[in-house]
């Protein structure tokens, strides 16, 4: 969905760098510093966000920073309830599931891990709170501004200069193939493992006759096939399968499972929109979320009732 790596975008990195961090400083007590149209701010609120600003941006922010960005967070949440926009527990608890997904981590075991660093899981769930429910209020009382034509995606790519070979997409059909690792395995074993995941590779010829012999494996994996637009894919994995010739196996990668490749099977061209084409759609948008979102925010911060305790 168009916009929503404006959402998540800062959170990835803030989570990046915090299961990284260590606490900053002595527990806060819940002593209430400013309200903000109702909604308190207390020590432990400032503490905690220093600790993700800090881990995001290697550096300590001033303490009227952090206080000015709490205060942008709690007017936003009570302005969407006047819009009747409220985010459920469960869409931010989906949310956070899927962060602990993308580190190979169930939820509970990313909270205990952010926790050893200082950093309680219920400080990231509420900016992550916010920031759904600003996207969702945007979107909703900005929607006609944030509408992207053709026209604005053909003049952006003439002003990027993209090439017409650039603006074509492509579905691919891959299998992902999986050498299993043990638990508990050490280097020796991964290296053995990585051995026999080159040996694979450089056998694997075509989809027809490598899919089979992957299958004869011991300890080898083949999963059902996922189609995929280009698109949709991380660059990174979008200009190595633009490369490659079909019938062969990506470069194996180490993940929790193992060493995962995957055999391109079928590439075909996309009637969808490309990666190109995607990427500025993209860039349009944030721009145009941005925009109205900070003029948004200064009108209803003028309208706000702050008071420092």
């Amino acid at each position: 969905m168009p916009g929503m790596r404006l959402i998540f975008k800062p959170i990835q990195l803030w989570l990046a760098c915090a299961v990284l961090a260590v606490a900053l400083a002595a527990p806060a007590r819940a002593q209430v510093v400013v309200v903000a149209n109702g909604s308190p701010i207390t020590e432990i609120d400032i503490q905690q966000r220093t600790k993700l600003i800090n881990a995001a941006n290697h550096k300590n922010p001033s303490r009227q920073e952090v206080i000015n960005e709490l205060i942008d967070d709690r007017i936003k949440i009570v302005k969407a309830k006047t819009y009747s926009v409220e985010v459920t527990d469960a869409e931010v608890d989906t949310g956070f599931e899927n962060m602990a997904r993308r580190q190979r981590m169930t939820s509970q075991q990313f909270a205990q891990l952010l926790e050893r660093s200082g950093i309680a899981p219920s400080a990231i769930k509420a900016r992550m709170r916010v920031e759904l429910t600003w996207n969702q209020l945007v979107r909703g009382k900005f929607g006609g501004a944030l509408q992207i034509g053709d026209a604005d995606i053909a003049t952006a790519m003439r002003d990027r200069k993209e090439a017409e070979k650039d603006a074509t997409g492509y579905l691919y059909t891959l299998y992902p193939i999986t050498v299993v690792l043990e638990r508990g395995q050490g280097e020796g074993g991964i290296d053995g493992k990585r051995r026999v995941a080159e040996n694979l590779r450089g056998r694997f010829t075509s989809c027809s006759e490598g899919l089979a012999m992957a299958r004869a494996l011991r300890d080898v994996a083949v999963r059902e096939p996922i189609h995929r637009n280009s698109a949709d894919l991380p660059q990174q994995l979008r200009e190595l399968l633009g490369g490659m010739e079909v019938g062969r196996l990506t470069t194996p990668e180490v993940t929790a499972q193992g060493l995962q490749m995957f055999a391109l099977c079928e590439k075909k061209a996309s009637t969808g929109e490309s990666a190109a084409k995607r990427e500025v759609r993209e860039e349009i948008f944030n721009k145009r979320f941005e925009a109205e979102g900070k003029k948004f925010l200064e009108e209803i911060r003028k309208q706000a009732m702050i008071e420092y305790k």
